[in-house]
């Protein structure tokens, strides 16, 4: 048990989900274990939160149970006395556990359908495939309700407001350096994601959206550079339980009005208005790397147009995600922050033939190249491409080559504050300065920027390779031969020295 504190902290609540990870360790998979435990955080959290609420209206009321419960029902949600983390945790020796924790979920999703529904429906506790035996899978219910029962998640003994969702983006990053190659699917390393954010330059009032948000943390990262609440955040996720990560993540981070739909971005985009796409201030996303089999065959009949530059290749979907993007972005102020693996700045066939009319269209702003063994899943080299409705005259494209700066962490590397910075003011400086003037392109910083133009990246056949416009060449310290000669010599002679001294010693011994 924690010891009895007044508030909790962000570390607290983490030691307790571990604690519950180690409760369904052997019977559940590693890469599951988020499923359950982050689920019963969120349902523990709710159950808090309406503690301290029905406190606060019975002693306002003063026993006036119909002004009680009118009042609850209209606070930001509602949970049912049955779906309480104290009422399973009272019915924890219950020979049916699983299936009272199942139907309690399906009871909150009903009494906040807005907010909540199908929101459970990829989790079961009461699954034997994943949870063992009844008897096995009632034990190992029992102890996570004994594991969570040691939070006091109420707002009043929490260390701040954002604590809670703080945890939850806390954990989920965690999850994915347990995760593997399977992590790349739901969460973008949080210090990438907040340089994607602050590179798209989010503004109040804008609609935001990430039609692969995977656990949100992206989405989430853009809204907070916004300064206020007014923004309004949309994204699309293809798989279920990423998809209901998310919604719990929104939920905990106030963002509970987010619209966050479930399918297959390509092949079922879910973010309609008047039948046709919705547009998007800003469309940020780190899409899945050269996914294969995305649904090119179809893309022909694409009813939203969304392929008119080209159809990307069947084995890799990087340009029919970026075409995505774009299609759904104002037309007079649309921002794109997109996340790819370095091919996609120089494969040929119909991807430059897509590539070339990004940038005659005078969309592309800028390709930032990011150090290897960032992302989760794979150590490859990946990019950020940033395109912008707004460029107006300047037909310039910056490069930044930051490949070399990062830091190496545990399982893979990471960007430092000064990596982030060098980049956000190298974009800065480009943003602000007037195009050029004429055909030739300029160094922004040696080794490490380069502005270039139109007509450069034409001579290049619209290939986007960093090293064809940012030269790193670093030129060998020229070799000092009469030095390395004599060097060579002392080895010689003292090779000599050890020989003669071996034969003397095998002498010695009558070899």
């Amino acid at each position: 048990m924690l010891p009895l504190k007044r508030t909790l902290s962000r570390e607290e609540i983490a030691a307790v989900v571990w604690r519950g990870c180690d409760t369904l360790r052997g019977a559940v998979d590693p890469t599951q274990y988020k499923d359950y435990v982050l689920t019963m955080l969120f349902v523990k959290y709710l159950s808090d939160v309406w503690k301290d609420k029905v406190e606060y209206h019975r002693e306002k009321y003063q026993g006036d149970n119909e002004r009680i419960e009118r009042a609850l029902r209209r606070e930001r949600f509602y949970v049912p006395e049955e779906c309480t983390f104290d009422y399973l945790f009272q019915n924890r020796n219950d020979d049916n556990i699983g299936n009272l924790i199942d139907i309690a979920l399906m009871g909150l999703e009903d009494a906040n359908r807005t907010k909540l529904e199908r929101v459970f429906r990829a989790v079961s506790f009461n699954s034997e495939a994943q949870l063992g035996p009844a008897i096995e899978r009632n034990r190992r219910l029992k102890n996570l309700l004994l594991d969570f029962s040691a939070l006091d998640l109420q707002p009043s003994h929490l260390q701040n407001a954002d604590v809670i969702g703080d945890a939850y983006e806390y954990l989920i990053g965690e999850f994915a350096g347990k995760a593997g190659k399977k992590a790349g699917e739901f969460y973008t390393p949080a210090e990438v994601s907040e340089l994607l954010a602050k590179l798209v330059a989010p503004r109040p009032g804008d609609r935001i959206c990430d039609p692969t948000c995977g656990s949100g943390s992206l989405l989430i990262k853009v809204a907070a550079q916004v300064g206020s609440n007014n923004f309004s955040l949309y994204g699309q996720e293809n798989n279920g339980s990423t998809w209901a990560l998310c919604r719990m993540n929104m939920f905990l981070h106030g963002m509970d009005s987010a619209r966050i739909e479930w399918g297959d971005t390509l092949n079922n985009p879910k973010l309609i208005e008047n039948d046709t796409l919705m547009r998007f201030n800003v469309v940020v996303a780190n899409p899945p790397f050269s996914l294969d089999k995305w649904g090119a065959e179809k893309a022909h009949g694409d009813p939203f147009n969304r392929y008119h530059r080209g159809i990307p290749p069947k084995s890799k979907a990087d340009f029919a995600f970026i075409s995505h993007m774009i299609e759904t972005t104002y037309p007079t102020d649309g921002r794109v922050g997109v996340i790819v693996p370095n091919g996609v700045l120089f494969r040929g066939s119909s991807e430059g033939t897509i590539r070339q009319q990004l940038v005659e269209e005078n969309l592309l702003e800028a390709v930032i190249g990011l150090p290897a063994n960032l992302f989760y899943g794979t150590g490859i080299p990946a990019a950020i491409l940033l395109f912008n409705r707004t460029k107006g005259q300047n037909k310039d494209v910056l490069f930044v080559d930051a490949s070399r700066e990062f830091e190496n962490g545990k399982n893979q590397n990471r960007l430092n504050t000064d990596a982030t910075l060098h980049i956000l003011e190298t974009v800065q400086r480009f943003r602000t300065s007037a195009p050029n003037a004429t055909s030739q392109g300029q160094v922004v910083e040696d080794k490490y920027a380069y502005r270039a133009t139109l007509e450069e990246i034409k001579s290049n056949d619209f290939n986007l390779n960093l090293p064809r416009y940012v030269d790193t060449f670093e030129e060998e310290e020229a070799v000092d031969m009469t030095a390395t000669k004599a060097k060579i010599q002392q080895i010689r002679q003292a090779l000599a020295d050890t020989e003669r001294q071996m034969e003397k010693y095998l002498t010695d011994l009558g070899f």
